[in-house]
């Protein structure tokens, strides 16, 4: 789990680093990445790489075969490892906390991340790492079928899918949406602000006739902006004091899913009867879907709400209108493939200076510790012949 790779976190340098986004890369294309194709990305002699890779097997972020030949595969932990690397250069946190809260397919961690002035506070944040394919595959491989014969990367594609989906809507919803800032994504991971108060489903609230109104209200915002939440209830909204902040996006969809009137009958039918049960407060269903969509922006694909929709397709990494994992083969690769390049080029430009630099002063060094004992040894040799000379003369004028 996460906790392990803390732990070894600190212990990893910089070649560990390239070794794992080596064996990312090779798991575009192989089941288990061949020991050969790792010295071509990660530049390193043999016998350094198969001195880390032992490493990183034993501190469990990768896992090793030796049957048809020796590859290589990148766990969960290893993924978790590189989205920390990325977070804490792009300096999108400075430290990591507790666990706060763990689900089918995600958990969160509480981090900080220091403020832009240096005499701010810290920011306190959450880190998201989405787990889809760990805990969903057969899930995710039904509805994909064009992943049938791809097991090898469906997993890391998934959790990559979620994160991508939800960090892109909730940039498109905040800040008019009340739900979370978010401040960062890479992989599998968001990085947010932390939501205020606390869940739905723990919490027993003073006045329930605001909240199911303003939960409401957040409800109806969000299907003006094109959107509908698709997995909502009590479990994933957060109540304070004076507000209400929706979570948990990657499953959105748009009015124009073949099923958006259901889902998003079912997320109101789960507010409404949460409110009932708990305080006894009724409303009408039917009324609230009216009233939901009387004040919508959306229009069916025209004028405003053709806008929005194609929004959340560049912003949120797939088809607007798609459930999650429906996208198509083409969708899969252009979208894995361009954001995999960029965590790519982004790990490796930074290595590559550095190593680029090291080698320099190595060259350097050596040039100068050459030519330092080159100049000593002459004038060893010059002395020692200076010395003879005089001992010769000295002896034949004796």
């Amino acid at each position: 789990m996460i906790n392990e790779v803390l732990r070894v976190f600190r212990e990893l340098d910089k070649k560990d680093f390239r070794i794992l986004t080596g064996i990312e890369t090779g798991m575009k294309h192989f089941e288990w990445v061949p020991v050969e194709d790792l010295n071509k990305y990660t530049k390193l002699s043999p016998e350094k790489l198969n001195y880390r890779l032992k490493k990183l097997v034993r501190n469990n972020l990768v896992v090793r075969t030796f049957q048809p030949y020796e590859g290589y595969q990148i766990y969960f932990e290893g993924y978790d490892a590189l989205a920390l690397n990325t977070f804490v250069k792009r300096k999108s946190i400075s430290a990591i906390g507790d666990e706060v809260g763990v689900g089918k397919e995600s958990v969160i961690f509480e981090a900080i991340k220091e403020p832009e002035l240096a005499i701010g506070e810290p920011i306190p944040v959450i880190i998201k790492f989405h787990r889809e394919g760990r805990t969903s595959f057969k899930q995710v491989k039904r509805v994909r079928e064009h992943l049938a014969d791809r097991e090898h990367f469906s997993w890391i594609y998934a959790a990559r899918l979620a994160a991508q989906r939800e960090y892109g809507i909730m940039g498109t919803l905040y800040p008019e949406v009340s739900i979370p800032k978010p401040i960062d994504h890479n992989r599998h991971a968001i990085v947010m602000e932390l939501a205020k108060g606390s869940l739905l489903v723990k919490t027993k609230v003073l006045d329930p006739e605001w909240y199911l109104d303003e939960i409401l209200h957040q409800v109806k915002l969000t299907y003006s902006l094109g959107i509908i939440h698709a997995d909502l209830s009590e479990y994933n909204i957060f109540v304070a004091e004076d507000c209400v902040q929706l979570i948990d996006w990657p499953q959105y969809v748009t009015p124009s899913h073949p099923h958006a009137d259901e889902l998003l009958e079912r997320d109101v039918s789960n507010v409404l009867n949460h409110f009932f049960k708990k305080y006894g407060t009724k409303r009408d269903l039917e009324e609230v879907l009216r009233d939901i969509k009387s004040g919508s922006r959306y229009e069916g694909g025209t004028g405003s709400g053709e806008k929005i929709e194609n929004q959340v397709g560049e912003e949120g990494e797939g088809e607007a209108g798609k459930e999650p994992g429906t996208e198509t083969g083409v969708d899969l690769e252009d979208d894995f493939g361009d954001d995999f390049e960029e965590d790519f080029e982004e790990d490796f430009e930074e290595d590559f200076e550095e190593d680029f630099e090291e080698d320099i002063r190595d060259d350097f060094e050596e040039d100068i510790r050459d030519d330092f004992e080159e100049d000593i040894r002459d004038d060893f040799e010059e002395d020692i012949r200076d010395d003879f000379e005089e001992d010769i003369r000295d002896d034949f004028e004796e």
